[in-house]
């Protein structure tokens, strides 16, 4: 990456960004080009907004272009990360996005920009939970009353099938997907997904209502379900509960194994009007760990747009182009002096049982991780890309590889291959376990839990500043002192304390236990 070439900003200079879209080193300040007339501020914050909190906008109208600010360069790097194999749209152009120059915004002298600090203000009442906007009540949670975890999806000009899967991979983007039922009501392809928390809910609603799932087709309708929460009696391709793996298919279905049970390799496909309507595709199921990629459409759709630019609106969806059912990640951009197997089990782990690992012999920046089931695959791929590790930025994508092969008995390895599939520190073994509700990204604020009685305050604040963290807060839970919130100096710090001292012997045979926090000290 050579920062030769300053992003000069003059908006035709797309020449040299042909090849590589980012040339500056990475900066929380992102420079948005080739941005539609018409679009409005909140559209452009919408998005920064799955990856955290944007601080400032800057809008250049004449020239289609602007600067976004995000809290931190943890935030810009993810969504760089993620827009780079993705174009993202907005109003069905595709936007470009790379790092700026600049290192922040400073726009407190500049004329015009009432309207963006207004679009900003709205979102972080929201983002915040304190709904502030003109007149709407909110309750003691901060969400305007009313607001439950479960959206209600209406699929609108369903002229190709949208599978559970596809809802699944692109409403996770926003939280945890927790629960899922499809149907068909008044001729209509409808869904009901309860989130783990209603500010996901009401994040996905505002980024996704009304917008198309392929182009030109499948608009989404998203309201707020009256229900709370969903019963789910089976998992099949109507209906799935992620947190629970036991249920049985129902309906005749053939029983899915339930290592695959939530895997995207069960074939989904709704029965739609349209399925087999001249011109138009049939339904496509994803192939169950057979080792195909997404068939092609016949030529009326072209290939599944999904595949290319994904959502026409704001949301771009990668991980498609590798198999869906995949439950192997290829990580990339490691260190190769400080990672170990046991430390991609330990940290992935956070999101989903770790089956094997392996750190490539020849190459040890990159390694196979594969974990129980694609659903979790998905969720640490959402997770951990992006992410900052021993001084590197994670890329973490889908791998081609179906499982990850052992050593056969002589070969070489350097213990670079591990099998953790009998571990006794799986997370989510126990189906409907809480852990499954307790899966937030990857903060500087760590939940620590099965402390025993005998350690203080003192003892877990120099256990952390003793791996090199630096110890801006700690807090018992009051009710609880076998639980505790440490705050550290950043994510990376947080991360790799996770890694070293999850699992760490306190004495008096308890382990510590250690995940990300969704609350701040």
């Amino acid at each position: 990456m050579s920062s030769s070439t300053p992003a000069t900003a003059n908006g035709n200079d797309s020449k040299k960004f042909k090849g590589d879209r980012s040339p500056c080193s990475p900066s929380r300040v992102l420079h948005l080009r080739k941005i539609p007339n018409d679009v409005t501020e909140a559209e452009v914050i919408s998005l920064g907004l799955p990856f955290g909190k944007v601080t400032n906008l800057l809008m250049l109208k004449g020239k289609s272009q602007a600067f976004l600010e995000m809290a931190s360069e943890e935030a810009a790097v993810t969504m760089v990360n993620y827009y780079t194999p993705v174009t993202p749209h907005l109003r069905s152009q595709p936007v470009y996005i790379q790092y700026s120059n600049h290192r922040e915004l400073k726009t407190d002298n500049l004329p015009n920009q009432a309207r963006a600090q207004a679009a900003l203000q709205a979102v972080n009442a929201v983002q915040s939970g304190g709904l502030a906007l003109a007149g709407i009540p909110t309750t003691e949670g901060g969400l305007p009353p009313g607001q439950s975890s479960v959206l209600r999806i209406i699929v609108e000009n369903l002229f190709y099938p949208v599978t559970l899967e596809v809802l699944y991979q692109i409403f996770s983007k926003f939280g945890t997907v927790l629960k899922i039922i499809t149907f068909t009501k008044n001729n209509q392809f409808q869904a009901l997904l309860q989130y783990s928390d209603p500010l996901n809910a009401h994040y996905a609603k505002m980024a996704l209502d009304g917008q198309n799932i392929y182009n030109a087709c499948c608009t989404l309708r998203i309201d707020f379900s009256k229900l709370t929460s969903l019963n789910v009696k089976y998992n099949n391709d109507k209906s799935r509960d992620f947190t629970r793996l036991d249920l049985p298919s129902g309906d005749g279905q053939p029983s899915i194994d339930p290592t695959m049970a939530a895997a995207f390799g069960t074939p989904g496909i709704i029965s739609s009007p349209y399925a087999g309507a001249a011109g138009f595709a049939p339904a496509i199921g994803f192939p169950q760990a057979a080792g195909l990629s997404v068939p092609t459409v016949p030529s009326a759709l072209g290939p599944l747009a999904i595949t290319t630019s994904a959502m026409t609106g704001r949301m771009a969806i990668p991980g498609i182009a590798g198999i869906p059912g995949n439950s192997v990640l290829l990580i990339s951009n490691l260190n190769p002096d400080a990672i170990t197997p046991d430390g991609l089990f330990i940290l992935f782990g956070v999101y989903g049982d770790v089956h094997r690992v392996k750190i490539m012999f020849n190459k040890k920046e990159n390694a196979l991780v594969q974990m129980a089931d694609a659903t979790q695959a998905q969720i640490a791929m959402n997770h951990l890309n992006g992410q900052k590790l021993y001084g590197k930025v994670l890329r973490v994508t889908l791998s081609k590889h179906q499982t990850v092969q052992l050593p056969r008995e002589g070969q070489e390895d350097q213990g670079l291959t591990k099998d953790y599939s009998n571990s006794p520190l799986h997370r989510f073994k126990k189906p409907g376990s809480k852990n499954f509700q307790n899966i937030f990204p990857p903060s500087a604020t760590l939940h620590l839990s099965n402390i025993p009685p005998s350690i203080t305050v003192e003892d877990l604040k120099s256990l952390f500043g003793n791996t090199g963290c630096n110890v801006k807060n700690f807090k018992f839970f009051l009710k609880d002192h076998k639980m505790a919130l440490i705050q550290l100096g950043s994510v990376e710090e947080a991360i790799q304390a996770l890694i070293e001292l999850h699992n760490h012997d306190l004495g008096e045979n308890h382990h510590l236990r250690v995940s990300f926090s969704k609350s701040t000290i």
